[in-house]
């Protein structure tokens, strides 16, 4: 059976009972509308669209001789998405102020674990010169040329503080960078991971995860069908008149 043989009290009846169950939204209503003028003035109804007010935004149908429900559904429904993206916006905001927060730490971070290593670096090739130091004085004891023991008792000579001593502070001073130099490769690791993660999230907010970027087709889709369903018909008369 056609749908257009069924009476209009018949339908009434179907789009009421969606509504109340819940199986038809908005949308739906607003997709029906676009079909046929018969479906427009019925899918217009001010008591679906007042049980749709109330249920999708706890809202009681207020009477008004200058709105009907749906067009207090339509205010309602733009003053909500309104409130939000103004909500993502402050996330955004928030979200983009965090990410510069832990660049900001991974930067210090990068740049004082650099400094530690030079530190490192730098012990190391004083405790080579120790070593050096070391040996020439042990072979101090033992019988060599003249020339060699000349130039091992310069080096010594030149050591003013004890070797030994020095050797012990430049130990302490490697397992101290070494410490260092972990603790902040941890943190710059568990930073970077913080940073990844905020921009991840950040990307996630950019793609709307409120369902912002749905359009309101709910309730402006009934206005720019209309709009692309004239350009048709234009087109149409327009190349029915180059025909003729």
């Amino acid at each position: 059976m056609p749908s257009s043989a069924l009476p209009d009290e018949l339908w009434r009846r179907i789009l009421e009972l969606g509504v109340h169950s819940r199986d038809l939204t908005f949308k739906d209503l607003c997709c029906l509308s676009i079909t046929s003028v018969r479906f427009r003035r019925l899918s217009s109804d001010d008591d679906l669209w007042s049980h749709l007010l109330s249920s999708d935004f706890s809202v009681d149908r207020c009477r008004s001789p200058l709105l009907s429900s749906k067009s207090l559904y339509k205010c309602r429904f733009e003053r909500d998405r309104e409130k939000k993206l103004a909500a993502q916006r402050r996330a955004l905001l928030r979200k983009e102020s965090q990410i510069a927060e832990h660049l900001e730490r991974v930067k210090e971070l990068a740049s004082r674990l650099a400094e530690e290593q030079d530190r490192m670096r730098a012990t190391l090739a004083e405790l080579s010169s120790l070593s050096k130091i070391r040996q020439a004085s042990v072979a101090l004891n033992v019988w060599q040329p003249e020339v060699v023991r000349g130039r091992h008792k310069q080096i010594v000579e030149q050591n003013v503080v004890p070797v030994e001593s020095r050797v012990r502070a430049m130990e302490m001073e490697l397992k101290l960078c070494r410490q260092q130099i972990c603790g902040f490769e941890r943190a710059y690791k568990e930073e970077k991971q913080r940073f990844d993660i905020a921009r991840k999230e950040l990307k996630s907010l950019k793609y709307h995860p409120f369902g912002l970027n749905e359009s309101t087709s709910g309730v402006k889709g009934e206005s720019e069908a209309n709009i692309r369903r004239n350009k048709r018909r234009r087109c149409s008369k327009d190349q029915d008149t180059g025909k003729s």
